[in-house]
Protein backbone atom coordinates (compact mmCIF):
# COMPACT_ATOMS: atom_id res chain seq x y z
CA UNK A 1 0.00 0.00 0.00
CA UNK A 2 1.07 3.56 -0.59
CA UNK A 3 2.21 5.81 2.17
CA UNK A 4 1.23 9.44 2.51
CA UNK A 5 3.77 12.13 1.70
CA UNK A 6 3.87 15.90 2.17
CA UNK A 7 2.51 18.03 -0.66
CA UNK A 8 5.43 20.17 -1.74
CA UNK A 9 7.68 20.91 -4.70
CA UNK A 10 10.47 18.71 -5.96
CA UNK A 11 10.35 14.96 -6.34
CA UNK A 12 7.87 13.37 -3.96
CA UNK A 13 7.15 9.66 -3.95
CA UNK A 14 4.64 7.48 -2.16
CA UNK A 15 5.09 3.73 -1.99
CA UNK A 16 3.13 1.30 -4.11
CA UNK A 17 3.35 -1.64 -6.46
CA UNK A 18 6.15 -1.68 -9.04
CA UNK A 19 5.02 -1.72 -12.67
CA UNK A 20 8.08 -3.79 -13.60
CA UNK A 21 7.11 -6.63 -11.28
CA UNK A 22 3.31 -6.50 -11.34
CA UNK A 23 2.64 -6.14 -15.05
CA UNK A 24 0.73 -2.90 -14.41
CA UNK A 25 1.16 0.45 -16.09
CA UNK A 26 2.25 3.94 -15.20
CA UNK A 27 0.06 6.97 -15.84
CA UNK A 28 1.42 10.45 -16.43
CA UNK A 29 -1.22 13.09 -15.74
CA UNK A 30 -0.84 16.24 -17.84
CA UNK A 31 -2.41 19.41 -16.40
CA UNK A 32 -0.12 22.29 -17.16
CA UNK A 33 3.26 21.20 -18.43
CA UNK A 34 1.78 20.36 -21.85
CA UNK A 35 5.12 19.43 -23.37
CA UNK A 36 7.65 16.66 -23.91
CA UNK A 37 10.73 18.83 -23.25
CA UNK A 38 11.81 19.40 -19.63
CA UNK A 39 9.12 17.18 -18.15
CA UNK A 40 10.75 15.41 -15.19
CA UNK A 41 7.49 13.82 -14.01
CA UNK A 42 6.95 12.20 -17.42
CA UNK A 43 10.58 11.10 -17.47
CA UNK A 44 10.03 9.47 -14.06
CA UNK A 45 7.11 7.46 -15.45
CA UNK A 46 9.20 6.30 -18.41
CA UNK A 47 12.22 5.52 -16.27
CA UNK A 48 10.27 3.01 -14.18
CA UNK A 49 9.60 0.83 -17.23
CA UNK A 50 6.39 -0.87 -18.33
CA UNK A 51 3.55 0.71 -20.34
CA UNK A 52 3.00 4.45 -19.86
CA UNK A 53 -0.32 6.13 -20.59
CA UNK A 54 -0.35 9.90 -20.91
CA UNK A 55 -3.68 11.38 -19.88
CA UNK A 56 -5.41 14.74 -19.69
CA UNK A 57 -8.63 14.97 -17.68
CA UNK A 58 -11.23 17.32 -19.09
CA UNK A 59 -14.62 17.95 -17.56
CA UNK A 60 -17.10 18.87 -20.34
CA UNK A 61 -19.58 20.16 -17.75
CA UNK A 62 -16.96 22.60 -16.45
CA UNK A 63 -16.22 23.78 -19.96
CA UNK A 64 -19.89 24.53 -20.57
CA UNK A 65 -20.49 26.25 -17.23
CA UNK A 66 -17.21 28.06 -16.51
CA UNK A 67 -16.49 31.72 -17.12
CA UNK A 68 -13.40 30.95 -19.21
CA UNK A 69 -13.77 32.35 -22.71
CA UNK A 70 -13.54 30.62 -26.06
CA UNK A 71 -10.04 31.87 -26.93
CA UNK A 72 -8.48 30.20 -23.92
CA UNK A 73 -10.36 26.95 -24.51
CA UNK A 74 -9.24 27.00 -28.14
CA UNK A 75 -5.62 27.53 -27.08
CA UNK A 76 -5.88 24.59 -24.66
CA UNK A 77 -7.41 22.26 -27.26
CA UNK A 78 -4.76 23.25 -29.80
CA UNK A 79 -2.09 22.50 -27.20
CA UNK A 80 -3.61 19.08 -26.53
CA UNK A 81 -3.77 18.34 -30.27
CA UNK A 82 -0.13 19.30 -30.63
CA UNK A 83 0.82 17.12 -27.66
CA UNK A 84 -1.10 14.18 -29.13
CA UNK A 85 0.64 14.65 -32.48
CA UNK A 86 4.04 14.67 -30.77
CA UNK A 87 3.19 11.48 -28.87
CA UNK A 88 2.05 9.83 -32.12
CA UNK A 89 5.57 10.32 -33.47
CA UNK A 90 6.76 8.32 -30.45
CA UNK A 91 4.23 5.53 -31.14
CA UNK A 92 2.05 6.69 -28.27
CA UNK A 93 -1.09 8.80 -27.87
CA UNK A 94 -2.69 11.26 -25.48
CA UNK A 95 -5.71 9.91 -23.61
CA UNK A 96 -8.20 12.74 -23.00
CA UNK A 97 -10.47 11.38 -20.29
CA UNK A 98 -13.83 13.05 -19.65
CA UNK A 99 -14.84 13.68 -16.05
CA UNK A 100 -13.49 14.98 -12.76
CA UNK A 101 -10.18 13.69 -11.36
CA UNK A 102 -11.71 12.32 -8.16
CA UNK A 103 -14.20 10.29 -10.23
CA UNK A 104 -11.83 9.34 -13.04
CA UNK A 105 -8.84 7.97 -11.14
CA UNK A 106 -10.48 5.22 -9.05
CA UNK A 107 -11.92 3.82 -12.29
CA UNK A 108 -8.65 4.07 -14.23
CA UNK A 109 -6.63 2.55 -11.39
CA UNK A 110 -8.76 -0.59 -11.69
CA UNK A 111 -9.38 -0.74 -15.46
CA UNK A 112 -5.78 -0.13 -16.46
CA UNK A 113 -4.04 -1.87 -13.55
CA UNK A 114 -2.21 1.33 -12.66
CA UNK A 115 0.75 0.96 -10.32
CA UNK A 116 2.31 4.40 -10.61
CA UNK A 117 0.98 7.93 -11.14
CA UNK A 118 3.23 10.87 -12.04
CA UNK A 119 2.40 14.54 -12.45
CA UNK A 120 3.90 18.03 -12.24
CA UNK A 121 3.70 19.79 -8.88
CA UNK A 122 1.07 22.55 -8.75
CA UNK A 123 2.00 25.36 -6.34
CA UNK A 124 -1.36 27.11 -6.38
CA UNK A 125 -3.73 26.54 -3.44
CA UNK A 126 -6.55 24.92 -5.43
CA UNK A 127 -4.08 22.64 -7.19
CA UNK A 128 -2.50 21.52 -3.92
CA UNK A 129 -5.92 20.71 -2.47
CA UNK A 130 -6.92 18.75 -5.59
CA UNK A 131 -3.64 16.84 -5.65
CA UNK A 132 -3.88 15.93 -1.97
CA UNK A 133 -7.25 14.31 -2.70
CA UNK A 134 -5.80 12.33 -5.62
CA UNK A 135 -2.80 11.19 -3.57
CA UNK A 136 -5.24 9.89 -0.95
CA UNK A 137 -7.15 7.94 -3.62
CA UNK A 138 -3.88 6.56 -4.97
CA UNK A 139 -2.83 5.44 -1.51
CA UNK A 140 -6.13 3.60 -1.06
CA UNK A 141 -5.61 1.86 -4.42
CA UNK A 142 -1.98 0.93 -3.74
CA UNK A 143 -0.71 3.25 -6.46
CA UNK A 144 2.61 5.02 -5.92
CA UNK A 145 2.85 8.71 -6.78
CA UNK A 146 5.76 10.74 -8.14
CA UNK A 147 5.45 14.51 -8.26
CA UNK A 148 8.10 16.80 -9.78
CA UNK A 149 8.40 20.57 -9.84
CA UNK A 150 8.95 22.10 -13.27
CA UNK A 151 6.38 24.92 -13.54
CA UNK A 152 8.46 27.35 -11.48
CA UNK A 153 12.18 28.06 -11.42
CA UNK A 154 12.60 27.77 -7.67
CA UNK A 155 11.25 25.83 -4.72
CA UNK A 156 8.69 28.37 -3.50
CA UNK A 157 8.57 26.88 -0.01
CA UNK A 158 12.32 27.42 0.25
CA UNK A 159 11.95 31.09 -0.71
CA UNK A 160 9.32 31.50 2.00
CA UNK A 161 11.50 29.71 4.53
CA UNK A 162 14.47 31.98 3.79
CA UNK A 163 12.21 35.01 4.27
CA UNK A 164 11.29 34.10 7.82
CA UNK A 165 8.51 31.67 6.85
CA UNK A 166 6.44 34.29 5.03
CA UNK A 167 6.38 35.29 1.37
CA UNK A 168 8.44 38.35 0.36
CA UNK A 169 6.02 41.13 -0.51
CA UNK A 170 8.26 43.44 -2.50
CA UNK A 171 10.11 42.51 -5.66
CA UNK A 172 13.32 43.91 -4.20
CA UNK A 173 13.06 41.60 -1.19
CA UNK A 174 12.24 38.67 -3.47
CA UNK A 175 15.37 39.36 -5.53
CA UNK A 176 17.46 39.50 -2.37
CA UNK A 177 16.20 36.06 -1.33
CA UNK A 178 16.75 34.28 -4.65
CA UNK A 179 20.21 35.83 -5.04
CA UNK A 180 21.19 33.73 -1.99
CA UNK A 181 19.82 30.53 -3.52
CA UNK A 182 21.34 28.09 -5.97
CA UNK A 183 20.58 28.61 -9.63
CA UNK A 184 17.40 26.91 -10.88
CA UNK A 185 17.70 23.26 -11.85
CA UNK A 186 18.58 22.74 -15.49
CA UNK A 187 15.88 21.37 -17.79
CA UNK A 188 15.79 17.62 -18.32
CA UNK A 189 16.09 16.05 -21.76
CA UNK A 190 13.19 15.81 -24.18
CA UNK A 191 11.43 12.44 -24.33
CA UNK A 192 12.77 10.34 -27.22
CA UNK A 193 11.48 7.55 -29.43
CA UNK A 194 14.04 5.20 -27.96
CA UNK A 195 12.71 5.83 -24.45
CA UNK A 196 9.11 5.25 -25.47
CA UNK A 197 9.98 1.98 -27.20
CA UNK A 198 10.54 0.30 -23.82
CA UNK A 199 7.24 1.52 -22.39
CA UNK A 200 4.96 1.20 -25.38
CA UNK A 201 1.22 1.34 -24.75
CA UNK A 202 -1.30 -0.52 -26.88
CA UNK A 203 -3.60 1.90 -28.71
CA UNK A 204 -7.12 0.77 -29.62
CA UNK A 205 -8.64 1.46 -33.04
CA UNK A 206 -11.44 3.49 -31.46
CA UNK A 207 -9.00 5.69 -29.53
CA UNK A 208 -10.16 8.93 -31.17
CA UNK A 209 -13.80 8.19 -30.38
CA UNK A 210 -13.06 7.32 -26.76
CA UNK A 211 -10.04 9.41 -25.84
CA UNK A 212 -9.59 11.96 -28.63
CA UNK A 213 -9.21 15.70 -28.11
CA UNK A 214 -12.70 17.24 -28.24
CA UNK A 215 -13.71 20.11 -30.49
CA UNK A 216 -15.00 23.48 -29.36
CA UNK A 217 -18.42 22.45 -30.63
CA UNK A 218 -18.37 19.32 -28.48
CA UNK A 219 -17.69 21.52 -25.46
CA UNK A 220 -20.69 23.67 -26.33
CA UNK A 221 -18.97 26.71 -27.84
CA UNK A 222 -20.52 28.33 -30.94
CA UNK A 223 -17.84 28.67 -33.61
CA UNK A 224 -19.75 30.29 -36.46
CA UNK A 225 -18.00 33.53 -37.31
CA UNK A 226 -15.08 32.77 -34.97
CA UNK A 227 -11.99 34.58 -36.23
CA UNK A 228 -8.78 32.60 -36.79
CA UNK A 229 -6.58 32.25 -33.74
CA UNK A 230 -3.91 34.92 -33.36
CA UNK A 231 -2.05 32.69 -30.90
CA UNK A 232 -1.63 29.05 -31.96
CA UNK A 233 -1.44 26.74 -28.95
CA UNK A 234 1.08 23.97 -28.42
CA UNK A 235 4.68 23.04 -27.64
CA UNK A 236 5.72 23.11 -31.30
CA UNK A 237 4.68 26.73 -31.69
CA UNK A 238 6.20 27.60 -28.30
CA UNK A 239 9.65 26.31 -29.27
CA UNK A 240 9.50 28.09 -32.63
CA UNK A 241 8.66 31.34 -30.86
CA UNK A 242 11.45 30.81 -28.35
CA UNK A 243 13.99 30.56 -31.17
CA UNK A 244 12.67 33.78 -32.72
CA UNK A 245 12.67 35.45 -29.32
CA UNK A 246 16.33 34.64 -28.83
CA UNK A 247 17.31 35.88 -32.27
CA UNK A 248 17.24 39.40 -30.87
CA UNK A 249 20.87 39.09 -29.88
CA UNK A 250 21.54 42.80 -30.09
CA UNK A 251 19.00 43.47 -27.35
CA UNK A 252 20.48 40.80 -25.10
CA UNK A 253 24.03 41.92 -25.82
CA UNK A 254 23.39 45.58 -25.13
CA UNK A 255 20.55 45.12 -22.65
CA UNK A 256 18.37 47.70 -24.30
CA UNK A 257 14.76 48.18 -23.38
CA UNK A 258 12.48 47.35 -26.31
CA UNK A 259 11.19 50.66 -27.62
CA UNK A 260 7.47 51.12 -27.14
CA UNK A 261 5.55 52.01 -30.30
CA UNK A 262 2.28 51.19 -32.05
CA UNK A 263 3.58 47.82 -33.27
CA UNK A 264 4.42 46.85 -29.68
CA UNK A 265 0.70 46.82 -28.94
CA UNK A 266 0.03 44.05 -31.45
CA UNK A 267 0.49 40.34 -30.85
CA UNK A 268 4.13 39.47 -31.48
CA UNK A 269 5.43 36.29 -33.15
CA UNK A 270 7.99 36.17 -30.33
CA UNK A 271 5.47 36.50 -27.46
CA UNK A 272 5.71 33.67 -24.93
CA UNK A 273 3.38 34.38 -22.01
CA UNK A 274 0.48 32.03 -22.97
CA UNK A 275 2.97 29.22 -23.59
CA UNK A 276 4.53 29.67 -20.16
CA UNK A 277 1.08 29.75 -18.57
CA UNK A 278 0.00 26.42 -20.11
CA UNK A 279 3.44 24.88 -19.74
CA UNK A 280 3.89 24.45 -23.50
CA UNK A 281 7.23 26.13 -22.84
CA UNK A 282 9.39 25.29 -19.84
CA UNK A 283 10.39 28.30 -17.77
CA UNK A 284 13.67 26.53 -17.03
CA UNK A 285 14.44 26.06 -20.72
CA UNK A 286 13.67 29.74 -21.31
CA UNK A 287 15.91 30.71 -18.38
CA UNK A 288 18.90 28.69 -19.51
CA UNK A 289 18.57 29.58 -23.17
CA UNK A 290 18.76 33.24 -22.09
CA UNK A 291 21.68 32.36 -19.81
CA UNK A 292 23.63 30.65 -22.60
CA UNK A 293 22.99 33.40 -25.12
CA UNK A 294 24.02 36.15 -22.72
CA UNK A 295 27.25 34.36 -21.79
CA UNK A 296 28.00 33.81 -25.46
CA UNK A 297 27.63 37.44 -26.48
CA UNK A 298 29.09 38.82 -23.24
CA UNK A 299 32.07 36.46 -23.20
CA UNK A 300 31.11 34.30 -20.21
CA UNK A 301 30.12 37.13 -17.87
CA UNK A 302 27.39 36.32 -15.35
CA UNK A 303 23.93 37.49 -16.47
CA UNK A 304 22.13 39.98 -14.21
CA UNK A 305 18.84 39.03 -12.58
CA UNK A 306 17.19 41.69 -14.72
CA UNK A 307 17.70 39.52 -17.79
CA UNK A 308 15.04 37.19 -16.43
CA UNK A 309 12.53 39.89 -15.45
CA UNK A 310 9.62 38.25 -17.26
CA UNK A 311 10.22 34.99 -15.43
CA UNK A 312 11.05 36.44 -12.02
CA UNK A 313 7.95 38.61 -11.72
CA UNK A 314 5.97 35.46 -12.50
CA UNK A 315 7.90 33.65 -9.78
CA UNK A 316 7.32 36.52 -7.34
CA UNK A 317 3.55 36.28 -7.65
CA UNK A 318 3.58 32.47 -7.48
CA UNK A 319 5.48 32.74 -4.21
CA UNK A 320 3.05 35.28 -2.78
CA UNK A 321 0.04 33.12 -3.72
CA UNK A 322 1.14 29.58 -2.93
CA UNK A 323 -0.14 29.48 0.66
CA UNK A 324 -2.94 32.03 0.26
CA UNK A 325 -6.20 30.52 -1.07
CA UNK A 326 -7.83 33.97 -0.82
CA UNK A 327 -5.21 35.55 -3.09
CA UNK A 328 -7.81 36.36 -5.76
CA UNK A 329 -10.18 38.27 -3.46
CA UNK A 330 -10.22 40.95 -0.79
CA UNK A 331 -12.08 39.14 1.97
CA UNK A 332 -9.81 36.97 4.07
CA UNK A 333 -6.73 37.99 2.07
CA UNK A 334 -4.04 38.88 4.62
CA UNK A 335 -1.92 40.93 2.21
CA UNK A 336 -4.73 43.00 0.67
CA UNK A 337 -5.73 46.45 1.91
CA UNK A 338 -9.50 46.50 2.39
CA UNK A 339 -10.26 49.51 0.19
CA UNK A 340 -13.97 50.50 0.06
CA UNK A 341 -14.43 50.28 -3.69
CA UNK A 342 -17.68 51.33 -5.38
CA UNK A 343 -20.16 48.80 -6.73
CA UNK A 344 -21.24 49.90 -10.19
CA UNK A 345 -22.28 47.02 -12.48
CA UNK A 346 -23.20 49.37 -15.31
CA UNK A 347 -19.78 51.04 -15.32
CA UNK A 348 -18.06 47.65 -15.04
CA UNK A 349 -19.96 46.36 -18.08
CA UNK A 350 -18.99 49.41 -20.15
CA UNK A 351 -15.34 48.86 -19.28
CA UNK A 352 -15.43 45.11 -19.97
CA UNK A 353 -17.24 45.55 -23.29
CA UNK A 354 -15.05 48.40 -24.53
CA UNK A 355 -17.76 51.07 -24.34
CA UNK A 356 -16.21 53.62 -21.98
CA UNK A 357 -16.09 56.41 -24.57
CA UNK A 358 -12.29 56.58 -24.32
CA UNK A 359 -10.95 55.09 -27.60
CA UNK A 360 -7.60 54.05 -26.07
CA UNK A 361 -9.30 52.02 -23.33
CA UNK A 362 -11.99 50.64 -25.64
CA UNK A 363 -9.49 49.55 -28.31
CA UNK A 364 -7.48 47.65 -25.69
CA UNK A 365 -10.53 45.87 -24.31
CA UNK A 366 -11.69 45.03 -27.84
CA UNK A 367 -8.30 43.52 -28.66
CA UNK A 368 -8.45 41.50 -25.45
CA UNK A 369 -11.91 40.13 -26.26
CA UNK A 370 -11.02 39.32 -29.87
CA UNK A 371 -7.51 37.90 -29.47
CA UNK A 372 -7.02 36.96 -25.82
CA UNK A 373 -3.90 39.07 -25.30
CA UNK A 374 -2.87 42.69 -24.72
CA UNK A 375 0.54 44.28 -24.12
CA UNK A 376 1.55 44.60 -20.48
CA UNK A 377 1.42 48.42 -20.57
CA UNK A 378 -2.05 48.21 -22.08
CA UNK A 379 -2.97 46.02 -19.10
CA UNK A 380 -1.65 48.73 -16.81
CA UNK A 381 -3.80 51.33 -18.55
CA UNK A 382 -7.11 49.46 -18.37
CA UNK A 383 -6.45 48.20 -14.83
CA UNK A 384 -5.74 51.71 -13.60
CA UNK A 385 -8.84 53.04 -15.37
CA UNK A 386 -11.10 50.45 -13.73
CA UNK A 387 -9.70 50.80 -10.21
CA UNK A 388 -7.81 53.72 -8.71
CA UNK A 389 -7.66 55.87 -11.84
CA UNK A 390 -11.24 56.55 -12.92
CA UNK A 391 -14.03 54.13 -12.00
CA UNK A 392 -13.00 53.14 -8.44
CA UNK A 393 -14.26 49.58 -8.98
CA UNK A 394 -12.65 46.65 -7.16
CA UNK A 395 -9.71 44.86 -8.72
CA UNK A 396 -11.62 41.61 -8.06
CA UNK A 397 -13.91 42.49 -10.98
CA UNK A 398 -10.90 43.03 -13.20
CA UNK A 399 -9.49 39.66 -12.20
CA UNK A 400 -12.71 37.93 -13.28
CA UNK A 401 -12.83 39.68 -16.66
CA UNK A 402 -9.17 38.93 -17.39
CA UNK A 403 -9.62 35.35 -16.20
CA UNK A 404 -12.35 34.95 -18.81
CA UNK A 405 -10.59 36.65 -21.71
CA UNK A 406 -6.82 36.52 -21.20
CA UNK A 407 -4.89 33.54 -22.58
CA UNK A 408 -2.11 33.82 -20.02
CA UNK A 409 -4.27 34.51 -16.96
CA UNK A 410 -3.77 32.26 -13.98
CA UNK A 411 -4.62 32.46 -10.29
CA UNK A 412 -1.28 33.80 -9.09
CA UNK A 413 -0.05 36.17 -11.79
CA UNK A 414 -3.44 37.60 -12.72
CA UNK A 415 -4.54 38.25 -9.14
CA UNK A 416 -1.13 39.53 -8.07
CA UNK A 417 -0.91 41.94 -10.99
CA UNK A 418 -4.36 43.36 -10.25
CA UNK A 419 -3.62 43.86 -6.56
CA UNK A 420 -0.36 45.56 -7.46
CA UNK A 421 -1.81 47.86 -10.13
CA UNK A 422 -4.78 48.85 -7.93
CA UNK A 423 -2.45 49.65 -4.98
CA UNK A 424 -4.21 46.98 -2.91
CA UNK A 425 -0.98 45.08 -2.20
CA UNK A 426 2.74 45.24 -2.95
CA UNK A 427 2.37 49.02 -2.40
CA UNK A 428 2.50 50.58 -5.83
CA UNK A 429 2.92 54.37 -5.97
CA UNK A 430 -0.72 55.42 -6.04
CA UNK A 431 -0.12 58.97 -7.32
CA UNK A 432 0.95 57.65 -10.74
CA UNK A 433 -2.19 57.52 -12.85
CA UNK A 434 -2.47 56.60 -16.51
CA UNK A 435 -4.26 59.19 -18.61
CA UNK A 436 -6.69 57.39 -20.99
CA UNK A 437 -5.92 60.02 -23.64
CA UNK A 438 -2.30 61.11 -23.21
CA UNK A 439 -0.71 57.72 -22.57
CA UNK A 440 -2.11 56.18 -25.74
CA UNK A 441 -1.28 59.25 -27.79
CA UNK A 442 2.37 59.12 -26.72
CA UNK A 443 2.55 55.43 -27.60
CA UNK A 444 0.80 55.61 -30.96
CA UNK A 445 0.50 59.25 -32.12
CA UNK A 446 -1.17 58.34 -35.41
CA UNK A 447 -3.92 56.30 -33.74
CA UNK A 448 -3.48 53.26 -35.98
CA UNK A 449 -4.09 50.90 -33.04
CA UNK A 450 -7.47 52.52 -32.41
CA UNK A 451 -8.43 52.38 -36.09
CA UNK A 452 -7.58 48.68 -36.15
CA UNK A 453 -9.83 47.70 -33.25
CA UNK A 454 -12.45 50.47 -33.41
CA UNK A 455 -13.07 50.81 -37.17
CA UNK A 456 -16.03 53.12 -36.56
CA UNK A 457 -13.47 55.77 -35.53
CA UNK A 458 -11.13 55.24 -38.49
CA UNK A 459 -12.38 58.38 -40.24
CA UNK A 460 -11.19 60.70 -37.47
CA UNK A 461 -7.93 62.56 -38.06
CA UNK A 462 -5.11 61.72 -35.66
CA UNK A 463 -5.61 65.03 -33.90
CA UNK A 464 -8.99 63.90 -32.56
CA UNK A 465 -8.90 60.12 -32.55
CA UNK A 466 -7.97 59.85 -28.85
CA UNK A 467 -10.62 62.39 -27.81
CA UNK A 468 -13.24 62.39 -30.57
CA UNK A 469 -15.74 64.22 -28.35
CA UNK A 470 -13.63 67.35 -28.90
CA UNK A 471 -13.90 67.09 -32.68
CA UNK A 472 -16.12 69.75 -34.30
CA UNK A 473 -19.45 68.52 -35.59
CA UNK A 474 -18.21 68.88 -39.16
CA UNK A 475 -15.30 66.54 -38.43
CA UNK A 476 -17.61 63.99 -36.81
CA UNK A 477 -19.94 64.09 -39.81
CA UNK A 478 -17.03 63.71 -42.21
CA UNK A 479 -15.86 60.70 -40.18
CA UNK A 480 -19.41 59.29 -40.31
CA UNK A 481 -19.34 58.86 -36.55
CA UNK A 482 -21.33 61.15 -34.27
CA UNK A 483 -20.17 61.00 -30.67
CA UNK A 484 -23.05 60.07 -28.40
CA UNK A 485 -24.85 58.34 -31.28
CA UNK A 486 -22.40 56.09 -33.15
CA UNK A 487 -19.78 55.98 -30.41
CA UNK A 488 -20.38 56.71 -26.71
CA UNK A 489 -19.41 59.88 -24.92
CA UNK A 490 -16.78 59.48 -22.19
CA UNK A 491 -18.36 57.86 -19.14
CA UNK A 492 -16.35 59.96 -16.66
CA UNK A 493 -14.43 63.20 -16.49
CA UNK A 494 -10.94 61.78 -16.17
CA UNK A 495 -9.36 64.88 -14.63
CA UNK A 496 -11.97 65.07 -11.89
CA UNK A 497 -12.22 61.32 -11.29
CA UNK A 498 -8.46 60.82 -11.04
CA UNK A 499 -8.09 63.81 -8.71
CA UNK A 500 -10.78 62.45 -6.42
CA UNK A 501 -9.38 58.92 -6.45
CA UNK A 502 -5.84 60.02 -5.71
CA UNK A 503 -7.21 61.89 -2.71
CA UNK A 504 -9.06 58.74 -1.65
CA UNK A 505 -5.87 56.72 -1.85
CA UNK A 506 -3.97 59.42 0.00
CA UNK A 507 -6.47 59.23 2.87
CA UNK A 508 -6.17 55.45 2.99
CA UNK A 509 -2.39 55.54 3.11
CA UNK A 510 -2.50 58.29 5.72
CA UNK A 511 -4.65 56.11 7.95
CA UNK A 512 -2.28 53.19 7.51
CA UNK A 513 0.59 55.51 8.37
CA UNK A 514 -1.05 56.89 11.49
CA UNK A 515 -1.85 53.47 12.83
CA UNK A 516 1.66 53.37 14.27
CA UNK A 517 2.96 56.77 13.37
CA UNK A 518 4.86 56.09 10.15
CA UNK A 519 4.78 58.48 7.22
CA UNK A 520 4.09 56.78 3.92
CA UNK A 521 3.51 59.94 1.96
CA UNK A 522 7.04 61.34 1.87
CA UNK A 523 7.34 60.53 -1.81
CA UNK A 524 3.92 61.86 -2.82
CA UNK A 525 4.35 64.85 -5.16
CA UNK A 526 3.02 68.16 -3.90
CA UNK A 527 1.29 68.81 -7.20
CA UNK A 528 -0.37 66.63 -9.80
CA UNK A 529 2.27 67.54 -12.34
CA UNK A 530 2.86 64.05 -13.72
CA UNK A 531 -0.28 62.08 -13.01
CA UNK A 532 -0.46 60.78 -16.56
CA UNK A 533 3.13 59.54 -16.66
CA UNK A 534 3.45 55.80 -17.20
CA UNK A 535 4.81 53.60 -14.45
CA UNK A 536 8.01 52.08 -15.76
CA UNK A 537 8.16 49.03 -13.49
CA UNK A 538 6.53 46.20 -15.45
CA UNK A 539 3.87 43.79 -14.33
CA UNK A 540 4.62 40.11 -14.07
CA UNK A 541 5.39 38.17 -17.24
CA UNK A 542 2.70 39.80 -19.31
CA UNK A 543 4.01 38.84 -22.70
CA UNK A 544 6.76 41.41 -22.80
CA UNK A 545 10.45 41.49 -22.04
CA UNK A 546 10.46 44.94 -20.46
CA UNK A 547 12.37 44.59 -17.21
CA UNK A 548 13.25 46.60 -14.11
CA UNK A 549 16.64 48.29 -14.12
CA UNK A 550 19.28 46.42 -12.17
CA UNK A 551 23.04 46.63 -11.95
CA UNK A 552 24.28 43.13 -11.11
CA UNK A 553 23.02 39.79 -9.89
CA UNK A 554 20.59 40.20 -7.02
CA UNK A 555 21.00 43.95 -6.59
CA UNK A 556 18.80 46.80 -7.73
CA UNK A 557 20.39 49.78 -9.42
CA UNK A 558 20.71 52.88 -7.23
CA UNK A 559 18.78 54.79 -9.92
CA UNK A 560 15.61 53.52 -8.27
CA UNK A 561 15.47 54.79 -4.69
CA UNK A 562 13.58 52.59 -2.26
CA UNK A 563 10.51 54.54 -1.16
CA UNK A 564 9.11 54.84 2.33
CA UNK A 565 6.24 52.49 1.55
CA UNK A 566 8.62 49.66 0.70
CA UNK A 567 10.86 50.30 3.69
CA UNK A 568 7.97 49.71 6.06
CA UNK A 569 6.29 47.04 3.99
CA UNK A 570 6.15 44.20 6.50
CA UNK A 571 4.85 46.42 9.30
CA UNK A 572 2.20 47.87 7.02
CA UNK A 573 0.80 44.50 6.08
CA UNK A 574 0.30 43.74 9.74
CA UNK A 575 -1.67 46.95 10.08
CA UNK A 576 -3.71 46.55 6.93
CA UNK A 577 -4.67 43.09 8.12
CA UNK A 578 -6.28 44.31 11.34
CA UNK A 579 -7.32 47.89 10.64
CA UNK A 580 -10.47 48.60 8.61
CA UNK A 581 -9.81 51.43 6.18
CA UNK A 582 -12.36 54.23 6.02
CA UNK A 583 -12.51 57.29 3.82
CA UNK A 584 -14.39 60.50 4.38
CA UNK A 585 -18.12 60.62 3.69
CA UNK A 586 -17.58 63.69 1.53
CA UNK A 587 -15.29 61.76 -0.76
CA UNK A 588 -17.58 58.76 -0.83
CA UNK A 589 -20.40 61.00 -2.01
CA UNK A 590 -18.30 62.86 -4.57
CA UNK A 591 -18.92 60.55 -7.51
CA UNK A 592 -18.07 62.14 -10.81
CA UNK A 593 -20.18 61.39 -13.88
CA UNK A 594 -19.65 64.66 -15.79
CA UNK A 595 -18.42 64.51 -19.37
CA UNK A 596 -15.29 66.40 -20.45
Amino acid sequence: MATAFPMGPGSRTSGGRDARTTGGCSVHWFRRGLRLHDNPALQAAIREGGPVRCIYILDPWFAASSAVGINRWRFLLQSLEDLDNSLRKLNSRLFVVRGQPTDVFPRLFKEWGVTRLTFEYDSEPFGKERDAAIVKLAKEAGVSVIMENSHTLYDLDRIIELNGHKPPLTYKRFQAIISRMDLPKKPVATVTNQQMEICRTEIQENHDETYGVPSLEELGFPTEGLAPAVWQGGETEALTRLDKHLERKAWVANYERPRMNANSLLASPTGLSPYLRFGCLSCRLFYYRLWELYRKVKRNSTPPLSLYGQLLWREFFYTAATNNPQFDRMEGNPICIQIPWDRNPEALAKWAEGKTGFPWIDAIMTQLRQEGWIHHLARHAVACFLTRGDLWISWESGVRVFDELLLDADFSVNSGSWMWLSCSAFFQQFFHCYCPVGFGRRTDPSGDFIRRYLPKLKGFPSRYIYEPWNAPESVQKAAKCIIGVDYPKPMVNHAEASRMNIERMKQIYQQLSRYRGLCLLASVPSSMEDLSAPVTDPSASQGSCTMPRQSHYGQTSPKRKLNVVEEHNEELYKRAKVMPVQISKNLQQEIVHAHP
